[in-house]
């Protein structure tokens, strides 16, 4: 009988981890997916297949071997600071590159990741605080589009959904706590659909052409090409979702009183590497641990991985089933638009929390590296600064958030090379 209650207290547990991700792993991909302009059968198929690997990803993390698995209660989704240059590659060199540039990526974070575990010097909270900073205020303007329903004359209508839906998310951050608390955004896209639906601009056809299930296809949008710029790119947005997920990891490792070394830190990025590998054969995105399902498991109390097993196999159960992708398909995009603008700046926050614990006080260079990072972050990003310059440089200078990643770590490894 006790075991049987320690697996429905799990299962409850791990549905509210599902739950608190599952606004996250369904926005990238939409966000990504009408970027490059794929129809309702691609979409669907990108969403689901999207949340299937979140569950494939997990699970590979929750183990606790000598070859892979951090061995914490981690929950794995799709990593935010892939948007724009996944969208930039797949616009300028197709789907083929997208997905070339990330299998390459996987297995470049399988190689590295014993290196990497012992570079966390090279990664401080100015380094961390910046790029993530930095993510955050360049898909604000990817939000504002959104809420405009993506187009050059903004509706009445479209202004005011995407407005109660942002009214919906700080309501309930504010006068709710806990769980509900955590899963405001998700709260906030369902009653704008709801809203959407009785105002009648929701259309539930992709709901219904979607099959009961599907398998998950390995290379589903055409054989993969390997463009030089674009692995370049992918490889360097690997490391920064590297250094996000080591966060992750250590802020677990406190709150489960469980320490871990070098090794496991290594086994982890493996884990994570293989994740990026697999979701480049079968057509999904890149993945990271996600910080929000950190605050679950403090604000549980249970710190063993078994509800994450439970959340794991939720999310694998329905990502066989296509109907629930395709229900991401109906949220309208002034509805999405309002979602994105507090979740792109809750990261931007994130960013800027990292930064208020570094010294600015006794080390000046601080500062420069900060200012200057954050700066051409935002300022470089889609630019028209570089329209002069060949595709495969002009994609890179153009994205903000790879520059501020190279300049944040470059400077820091200039100026502050004496620093401890």
């Amino acid at each position: 009988m006790q075991q049987q209650e320690k697996h429905s207290k799990a299962m409850v547990l791990g549905l509210q981890h599902l739950l608190a991700m599952y606004s996250g792993s369904i926005l990238v991909p939409m966000m990504i997916g009408k970027a490059l302009g794929y129809n309702s059968e691609q979409l669907t198929y990108l969403v689901s297949t999207d949340i299937f690997m979140c569950g494939i990803a997990t699970f590979l993390q929750l183990q606790l071997n000598k070859y892979f698995g951090v061995g914490l209660p981690v929950v794995l989704g799709v990593a935010f600071q892939s948007v724009a240059p996944l969208s930039i590659i797949g616009q300028s060199h197709g789907s083929g590159a997208m997905f070339g540039a990330l299998i390459v990526s996987g297995i470049f974070v399988v190689l590295i990741s014993g290196v990497f575990s012992k570079l966390a010097r090279f990664f401080p909270a100015i380094v961390t605080g910046s790029v993530i900073t930095t993510i955050g205020l360049s898909l604000i303007p990817v939000a504002i589009l959104n809420m405009g329903g993506n187009t050059s004359d903004p509706t009445p209508q479209s202004l005011a959904l995407s407005l109660i839906t942002v009214l919906i998310i700080l309501l309930v951050n504010i006068f709710a706590k806990g769980f509900i608390k955590s899963i405001s955004i998700l709260i906030g896209l369902i009653v704008g659909t709801v809203l959407a639906t009785m105002i009648g601009v929701v259309s539930f056809a992709p709901v219904g052409a979607a099959p009961l299930l599907h398998v998950p296809t390995a290379f589903y949008f055409g054989a993969p090409t390997f463009e030089v710029t674009s692995i370049l790119m992918m490889c360097i947005i690997a490391m920064v979702s590297m250094v996000e997920s080591t966060g992750v990891y250590l802020a677990l490792s406190d709150i489960t009183n469980d320490p871990i070394d070098e090794t496991r830190l290594r086994n982890g990025y493996r884990a994570e590497g293989i994740a990026v590998l697999l979701g480049g054969i079968f057509n999904t995105f890149p993945y990271t641990g996600f910080s929000q399902n950190v605050g679950l498991v403090k604000m549980s109390g249970i710190k063993t991985r078994l509800p994450i097993y439970y959340a794991a196999g939720f999310l694998v159960l329905l990502g066989l089933l296509p109907k629930f992708g395709a229900l991401a398909q109906i949220i309208p995009d002034p509805v999405i638009g309002g979602a994105m603008i507090v979740l792109f700046g809750f990261v931007a926050l994130q960013g800027m929390q990292m930064l208020a614990k570094v010294d600015f006080a006794n080390n000046e260079h601080n500062f420069l590296i900060a200012a200057v990072s954050i700066a051409v972050g935002v300022g470089f990003n889609n630019s028209n600064l570089f329209n002069s310059f060949p595709t495969e440089l002009k994609m890179f200078f153009s994205n903000g958030i790879v520059m501020a990643s190279i300049l944040a770590v470059v400077l820091n490894a200039i100026l502050n090379r004496k620093k401890k």
